[in-house]
């Protein structure tokens, strides 16, 4: 069996008020035609196919399209599950319809619990949970103190979903969560915010020893895999400038019915780079330095100059030779001011929950959330998200 795994779509993203929905659509193409040179007989999604809970029509229109192009006219299966920017409820409309085309898109903790059978391998799709939804699933009371964190709330899904093991058979899972093992202990993680890996808490890699592959999505580099069965496909697009450095791509897993599995990362060339320049701004406005770089308008750039020029118009001027220049920072005497939306950004990517404890520590300092009180506010959004999602 051979599967191709992606991951971290977010369709709909902006680079600092730079719409990439052309962007994500070549790279969508390339990995199209990935699909059908490497023969695979289906296609990995491993959550936050959208930037959003509620997604743009457009956003809606491109990943119509996309699953379209895969599952109906390619003829592969897809197997997906939502992530953390996606809004569970959503994509959960019409998920038994589409199960008969071979669109698999789980959403709920329960729906992992059921694998997906294939002549040689079992295929578990866990979405992305946090440990009031598995308190609630599992009827957990307030009162106790079950499935407090992440790590333990997973322990429990896991063990159940190996309960439904055929021993007989290889067995798959996707997920949407940081998972932390040897191989990626002292590696800068990376997710869809540049300050903490999207809020959430780690769970240990060897949580998931008992599966031969595991699929992962949430961190956008697939170089902070944690163990070589547990992989990180990456996103297949740069959503921030510490991506820049960082080759995109997807891997095709060879899953033989016995013997080890083959991993082969192939990549994702952008046909509109990302591109980091540090510099003065009289070398940096020389043609000796741009026209080593993409013509005005065919990359995007984030630019630090390492001086403060008298020149009126700066970022105008930088962007008549540049072009989209997506981020502009002044480092001066080990100072370094970002003038950009990346900051604002970074603020909007942190969990609802994490925005509250860190406003209460602002106001209320020395004092903290205690745990009760950090139970309760993650009972409320839940909440409030649910009825949220209900409603619209």
């Amino acid at each position: 069996m051979k599967l191709l795994h992606t991951a971290d779509w977010h369709i709909g993203k902006q680079l600092n008020q730079f719409n990439l929905i052309d962007v994500q659509k070549d790279a969508f193409q390339q990995i199209s035609t990935i699909a059908k040179d490497e023969a695979v007989d289906g296609i990995i999604i491993a959550g936050d196919l959208y930037d959003r809970a509620i997604p743009s029509v457009e956003a809606v229109k491109s990943f119509d399209l996309m699953l379209k192009q895969l599952n109906l006219e390619q003829n592969l299966p897809i197997y997906a599950i939502s992530g953390n920017h996606d809004g569970a409820n959503r994509l959960n409309f019409a998920r038994d319809w589409f199960g008969t085309q071979q669109l698999y898109l789980n959403t709920k903790i329960k729906e992992a619990l059921i694998p997906i059978e294939t002549p040689t391998a079992q295929i578990f799709l866990l979405p992305y949970f946090d440990p009031q939804d598995a308190r609630i699933f599992y009827n957990v009371s307030v009162e106790s103190n079950e499935l407090r964190t992440i790590q333990q709330a997973m322990e429990r899904v896991v063990t159940d979903i190996i309960a439904q093991f055929d021993p007989q058979k290889r067995h798959i899972l996707v997920t949407h969560f940081n998972v932390q093992g040897t191989d990626n202990e002292n590696y800068e993680l990376t997710s869809e915010t540049t300050s903490t890996v999207g809020g959430l808490n780690t769970v240990a890699a060897s949580t998931f020893a008992a599966f031969d592959y595991v699929a992962l999505g949430h961190l956008h580099l697939w170089q902070a895999s944690p163990t070589k069965q547990i992989r990180y496909s990456g996103s297949p697009v740069k959503f921030n400038t510490k991506e820049a450095q960082n080759k995109k791509g997807v891997y095709i897993v060879d899953i033989p019915d016995d013997g080890p599995i083959k991993y082969t990362f192939k990549e994702i060339i952008p046909n509109k780079d990302l591109y980091v320049l540090r510099g003065t701004f009289a070398e940096l406005t020389a043609p000796a330095t741009y026209e080593q770089y993409p013509a005005k308008g065919a990359a995007f750039f984030s630019i630090q100059l390492l001086d403060r020029p008298q020149a009126k118009n700066i970022r105008q001027q930088l962007e008549e030779i540049y072009g989209d220049v997506v981020e502009l920072k002044y480092h001066v005497n080990s100072t370094l001011v970002n003038t950009s939306h990346q900051q604002l950004q970074e603020r909007a990517d942190i969990s609802d929950s994490e925005i509250i404890k860190q406003f209460y520590a602002a106001v209320m300092a020395p004092d903290e959330l205690s745990q009760a009180q950090s139970d309760m506010i993650d009972h409320i959004l839940t909440t409030l998200r649910s009825e949220s999602e209900e409603q619209a």
